[in-house]
């Protein structure tokens, strides 16, 4: 097996451990060849074995009798849309799964907003899962973006590591989190164009992002 397979599924474990996924829900995969290596259908991720770990073809192909995540369509779609994503995370987090439900984007209530690449975090149109409408749904709300919610369904990040991707995955729940408490209390105050275009440039430069 190759390190990149033991990496995919050391991520899906962690994705659990810190509360992103819980039993079999989520996927995750990783650019690899001219593929994607990804979790497969049903499993719990705590008890992923490497071997179960299925690399699927950017035409959709997949070995005999293996059984990848369904919705792989969206992890094909996206690493043909956007080259430089090496790593994407799909989680059913908890803060994510419930703005995702009332179908609201993220505005820019706090400017950690900006770390998905732009002036808010969308949230695409609800699809039923698996199917080729909720990749279309998914890349639309992408569109200048690393991260998106999914309407009655949950979040979206990639990133240029498994790493980056699951980083980006858990701000965009902790920044869910803050917005829905936030808005128990009141309206939250949103900071204007101008300033999240100034958060965007000094996030060109801001750490050792991928």
């Amino acid at each position: 097996m190759s390190p990149l397979i033991d990496q995919v599924v050391a991520t899906a474990r962690e994705s659990v451990a810190l509360r992103l996924n819980q039993g079999s829900s989520g996927n995750i995969s990783a650019r690899a060849g001219g593929g994607f290596l990804i979790t497969p259908s049903g499993r719990d991720m705590t008890a992923l074995a490497a071997a179960e770990i299925v690399a699927v073809g950017m035409d959709g192909a997949y070995p005999e009798g293996a059984k990848p995540s369904s919705e792989w369509r969206f992890h094909r779609d996206l690493y043909a849309a956007f080259p430089e994503a090496r790593a994407v995370v799909h989680a059913h987090s908890p803060f994510a799964v419930a703005l995702a439900c009332l179908r609201r984007d993220l505005p820019p209530f706090h400017y950690m907003v900006a770390l998905a690449g732009g002036m808010d975090i969308r949230c695409a149109p609800y699809a039923t899962f698996g199917t080729q409408a909720l990749s279309d749904a998914v890349l639309a709300a992408l569109q200048g973006r690393r991260a998106c919610l999914m309407a009655n369904h949950g979040l979206l990040a990639w990133g240029g590591s498994l790493a980056g991707a699951l980083a980006l995955a858990l701000e965009v729940e902790a920044l869910c989190g803050q917005y829905l408490r936030a808005c128990q209390t009141g309206e939250p105050v949103l900071l204007t164009a101008r300033e999240m275009a100034e958060v965007l440039e000094k996030f060109k430069d801001y750490g050792a992002r991928d």
